[in-house]
């Protein structure tokens, strides 16, 4: 907990003790030189008596003691947590990334799944008014993360996320549709599955059924295609250097971004396809493209707000300026 919702204030207040220092000094010299030229020293301290600086010293005292509670209550004091519930709207999508072992082609440098998890940092911090949930796949697929608000949370699970980290190899593109089709059939409206990957599919056959379920969900396949149509080789890293990866008869594996599928995903269920040329610029399309769907009334409740205690300082302050401008500075008359 901070006990201060504004502490920058605090940079104004020492600016302006320093101000004050110097225009009290500066005043304070100049009628030190007047009453030097006006009374001696021996007739000015009998027109002073010692209350007369005891009142005045003390009246200071108050009225910088009320500026200072002043910036105080500026500051923000607060302690003490309440929750507050509050009504927002927010449309629904599901971000699933391939993690299988063709995103570690390096055709986009370092490796294609680096430049996707560059691409979903910079979406996590453009996104205002979405909730979003993260699935891996391979050959099947896993939620990391259910639909949330917490966008640090996701920035942070999208960080971790590494090759082959699902001990199943392959790739299947419908087992996520039918993952993300449950997770997002709660929800109301037009909603959206950004699938980040090179289009391989191991499994075709079972695509149309997850397409028909993802249609009657409301949900719309946003497709980002990562890799070139000419193919890149694999890279394993071993204690010996660098091998590629081979198929079965001992050929070379050639991973080849497949746009033609990515975009017959996108047209069935009335998405789009994006095909992957820079992070920034990505993130940006599927940011617009998040923008069209449908948004629905959620009740959000906040338990980490603090109560607002500003009035404590502010009354102080006020009853401190108010004493100094009332003090007299003598007590009766001279």
């Amino acid at each position: 907990m901070e006990l201060f919702a504004n502490t920058k204030i605090f940079f104004y207040l020492i600016l302006t003790a320093i101000l004050v220092s110097i225009l009290w000094r500066i005043g304070f010299l100049r009628r030190k030189a007047v009453l030097k030229i006006l009374f001696s020293k021996t007739n000015f301290a009998l027109l002073t008596p010692a209350e007369f600086k005891t009142r005045r010293r003390l009246k200071d005292i108050l009225f910088l003691s009320g500026i200072f509670f002043i910036f105080i209550a500026l500051a923000g004091l607060q302690w003490g947590k309440e929750r507050k519930e509050r009504i927002a709207t927010y449309s629904q999508a599901i971000i699933a990334l391939d993690v299988s072992l063709s995103m570690q082609a390096e055709d986009f440098k370092p490796n294609r799944l680096e430049n996707a998890k560059m691409m979903l940092k910079m979406l996590f911090e453009e996104v205002t008014q979405e909730r979003l949930g993260l699935i891996a796949f391979t050959s099947e697929a896993y939620m990391l993360c259910p639909i949330t608000t917490d966008l640090d949370a996701l920035k942070n699970l999208s960080e971790r996320l590494k090759i082959n980290m699902i001990p199943v190899a392959g790739t299947a593109i419908a087992p996520t549709i039918q993952l993300a089709s449950r997770m997002l059939k709660p929800y109301g409206g037009i909603k959206a599955l950004v699938l980040i990957t090179d289009g391989e599919d191991h499994e075709p056959k079972d695509i149309e059924e997850a397409l028909s379920t993802a249609r009657e969900a409301g949900i719309k396949i946003i497709t980002v295609g990562i890799g070139t149509e000419e193919g890149e080789l694999i890279p394993i890293k071993t204690p010996q250097g660098t091998e590629y990866k081979k198929d079965r008869s001992g050929k070379t594996v050639l991973t080849k971004l497949d746009e033609k599928s990515l975009i017959n995903l996108a047209s069935k269920t009335g998405g789009a396809y994006i095909k992957y040329t820079n992070a920034q610029q990505v993130a940006d399309d599927i940011t617009n493209q998040l923008r069209t769907l449908d948004k629905s009334l959620t009740k959000t409740t906040d338990t980490v707000i603090y109560k607002s205690r500003y009035q404590i300082p502010l009354a102080l302050a006020i009853i401190l300026i108010m004493g100094a401008l009332c003090l007299p500075i003598r007590k009766g008359k001279i």
